[in-house]
């Protein structure tokens, strides 16, 4: 089956660089011109903790001739429902579309292109795209890990072959309740992404903070609670039971909660969100589709969600530069514990 990666930022260029490593034969698509240009000419650099420079064959999207039975979305979710529309253009009829994106984007995709032919991978590690075609790996090269999962339950050739490609890059883990898998990356997303980016710092450095890592489980508190009003299961991530370990309904809980919040991202310390790689260059972040998510579902539920909330007021004032990353906006917060 003939596939492509969409996106050439800090996870594609991972994905494409280990998949070219191994001799797959695949295409990069990205929307840069810039980008495109220097990965076809200089290739792709992997650094961190994991080094690779390989060439790889990487196409404007604009400029794509191809057509293509699978195509894994890596791509930001800034005019989202344009790019699935592009990205359904280069499908042959029964072509699938695997969105790796943040938040709960498989809907999105099935409205344009049908359920039986969306699938999703829930991303368990994390890289910094450091330049063009160059891209820092910042978790353990033995920890790439993956939840893959249809959006109507089923498992088709395309899905093995999906399965496949992914253990390529790492160790993947197939959901039942994909929905689940999806929804305990979006509170470790709503929480420490939300959280870099507010700070201007690592997930590990924010975890380890006692004022930002006190914002850090009260957003965990609220994914929580409306996920039990939602419904959704949230399934284990890296063998770790989030909800187990960090919902609370007591000052026992609460204090163990908040004495391994940093054990329970040592994992990942080093990586810095990419919601705040982009407010760094001057462009806008997904915050829309990661704690605006959880705001919108805890609002169908009748669940209040004032600390998310506070999240997108805040990276939203970062957008427009009103407020610059830094440990002072945990302040912020201060009137919502009282």
């Amino acid at each position: 089956m003939k596939y492509a990666i969409y996106g050439a930022g800090s996870l594609g260029l991972v994905a494409s660089a280990i998949l070219a490593s191994k001799n797959e034969d695949f295409i990069l698509i990205d929307r840069n011109i810039n980008s495109v240009k220097t990965i076809n000419e200089k290739g792709i650099k992997i650094t961190g903790k994991l080094e690779l420079n390989v060439k790889v064959n990487c196409v404007l999207d604009t400029e794509v001739k191809d057509k293509f039975d699978i195509i894994f979305l890596i791509t930001k979710q800034i005019n989202n429902l344009e790019t699935i529309k592009k990205a359904a253009n280069m499908l042959t009829a029964n072509g699938v579309i695997c969105t790796w994106q943040n938040g709960l984007p498989e809907k999105e995709v099935a409205d344009i292109i049908g359920e039986d032919r969306t699938y999703g991978a829930a991303v368990g590690w994390g890289a910094t795209r450091l330049n063009y075609g160059v891209s820092e790996l910042t978790s353990d090269e033995n920890n790439l890990v993956f939840s893959l999962g249809s959006y109507n339950g089923k498992q088709s050739d395309k899905f093995k072959e999906i399965k496949r490609i992914l253990n390529i890059i790492g160790d993947v883990q197939i959901e039942d309740n994909f929905i689940g898998a999806r929804y305990v990356k979006l509170i470790i997303n709503s929480a420490f992404s939300a959280m870099s980016t507010i700070c201007g710092d690592t997930f590990g450095n924010v975890a380890k903070n006692k004022k930002s890592r006190k914002v850090i489980q009260a957003i965990i508190k609220e994914c929580i609670d409306v996920a039990k009003a939602k419904n959704i299961k949230v399934e284990p991530i890296q063998g770790k039971d989030v909800v187990k370990l960090l919902d609370y309904h007591n000052k026992l809980k609460k204090w163990f909660g908040f004495i391994i919040i940093p054990l329970a991202i040592k994992k990942h310390a080093l990586l810095k969100a990419s919601m705040l790689q982009d407010i760094e260059k001057g462009h806008l972040c997904e915050i829309d589709s990661i704690n605006q998510v959880v705001v919108n579902l805890g609002k169908e539920c009748n669940v209040l969600t004032p600390f998310n909330s506070k999240v997108v007021t805040i990276i939203k004032k970062e957008e427009s530069q009103e407020l610059k990353p830094s440990y002072a906006n945990v302040d912020l917060f201060a009137e919502l514990f009282k």
